[in-house]
């Protein structure tokens, strides 16, 4: 009975999966986004943060909102703090001498405020429902291509240069690695095996041990810092500036379209999107995702978003929240284990994250390519997430093109007049992002 009761709560079966299918998916997601907990902490080091507390604050707001994100939303997506809004608060706000970290934190206690009032008076769901369908369809790709992206760079596959991207060192031991882990998830994927994904990771990360690239820890226990360091040392009273509402905008809009970015895209591939490419009660995800950015605030970390990452799971054959809380409970064991999570190297992750940028195409056959004014914004979104790195650039920029190739062409009747409201905000987010 009691079984019953979870697969009924989760909709297991309903969803076409299974405990073991479940469990091995939360796992996944959270191999592919250990790292986190490396690199969330140093970069508020470097911003004048304490790193223990950092560490420690990071694995507890990411395990208590996955959990929420499983039991309430119901939904195999994992979050953590944002990649893009953790760098804006370090290397601008703070490193960049515009505001101490403590009012940076109150910054981002307000923007989740924000989220808050309007995910509960509906306002999210309305903005979602005037993103055209074609942008909606793109999003999935986009998201693919994001994360393969992601895949190449920690590999070492691709390298940055003056100008431009070109290949990476493939005389680099840990490029080779990278490379091996290609070959050995893709025939664990090829031949169907179960658990590829994860195996995969853990034969590559197995194969770097000899390389030494894999570092074995002295220890897998740690004690866990204090988090007071950083709790409740936010200053909400300095944020409220007028000066400072153009840099909570950016917060805003970045973690708003990076979070519909990632749950529509990953949706998609999960089988959870209706015919017009919406997620029913997109609400609770979305409501998530605004509590823990301002109780994240508030215990001392950055905005609090849902992981692209969760993609992995996903792709593991994770359907339901039972995902999401099997991720929940690796990042409360790595509060006491941090030296064994993360001594998994990003060459062992990276190629999971490479193929699973090819699985989250298909939706592309979605898009009407006959009609120009569909096919190029969704185009332009896909290109512009992979050339920027950012879904929320990728997904503002489709509108904007979609709004103006409507509207050029004569076809102004087809955009939601609620669309033209919106890119209002949006051109303000890409003159403020020069």
């Amino acid at each position: 009975m009691a079984q019953s009761g979870i697969d009924s709560y989760f909709m297991i079966t309903e969803r076409g999966s299974t405990y073991k299918r479940e469990i091995l998916a939360g796992v996944t997601t959270f191999m592919t986004m250990a790292y986190i907990l490396i690199i969330h902490p140093g970069w508020m080091g470097a911003a004048g943060l304490d790193r223990g507390a950092s560490v420690v604050v990071t694995a507890l707001m990411s395990g208590l909102f996955s959990f929420l994100m499983g039991m309430y939303a119901k939904l195999p997506f994992a979050l953590a703090p944002g990649m893009g809004g953790n760098a804006f608060f370090a290397f601008t706000l703070v490193k960049g001498g515009i505001v101490p970290w403590e009012v940076g934190m109150g910054m981002v206690f307000v923007s989740g405020v924000v989220f808050v009032l309007l995910t509960v008076f509906g306002v999210r769901e309305l903005i979602v429902r005037l993103v055209p369908k074609s942008i909606k369809f793109a999003i999935g790709a986009a998201v693919g291509v994001f994360i393969a992206y992601l895949g190449l760079r920690d590999a070492g596959l691709i390298a940055f240069s003056g100008t431009g991207i070109k290949i990476g060192s493939l005389g680099d031991p840990r490029s080779v690695l990278s490379l091996i882990g290609l070959f050995v998830t893709g025939v664990f994927l090829a031949r169907r095996t179960p658990g590829g994904i994860l195996l995969g990771i853990l034969v590559t990360a197995a194969i770097g041990i000899p390389m030494g690239i894999t570092k074995i820890p002295g220890s897998f226990f740690a004690v866990p810092a204090s988090i007071e360091p950083l709790a409740f040392k936010l200053d909400i009273i300095g944020a409220l500036k007028v000066e400072y509402i153009p840099f909570m905008f950016t917060f805003f809009v970045g973690d708003f379209f990076s979070t519909l970015g990632t749950v529509l895209g990953v949706s998609q591939k999960a089988g959870l999107l209706d015919k017009d490419g919406n997620l029913p009660e997109i609400g609770k995800p979305f409501l998530v995702d605004a509590v823990g950015t301002v109780v994240g605030a508030i215990f001392g970390s950055t905005t609090i978003t849902t992981f692209i990452e969760s993609a992995s799971g996903v792709e593991s054959g994770g359907r339901t929240g039972l995902t999401a809380i099997t991720t929940s409970i690796c990042f409360f064991l790595a509060i006491f284990l941090v030296p064994l999570a993360t001594c998994i190297p990003s060459q062992a992750t990276a190629p999971a994250l490479i193929i699973i940028g090819l699985m989250m195409m298909p939706g592309i056959r979605n898009i009407v390519f006959e009609d120009f004014t569909e096919a190029f914004p969704a185009f332009m979104t896909i290109l512009v997430t992979a050339y920027t790195a950012s879904i929320a650039n990728g997904i503002s920029s489709g509108i904007l093109f979609y709004t103006a190739m409507k509207v050029l062409s004569g076809r102004m009747r087809e955009v939601h007049w609620g669309t033209y409201i919106l890119c209002v905000p949006l051109i303000i987010y890409f003159i403020g992002l020069r």
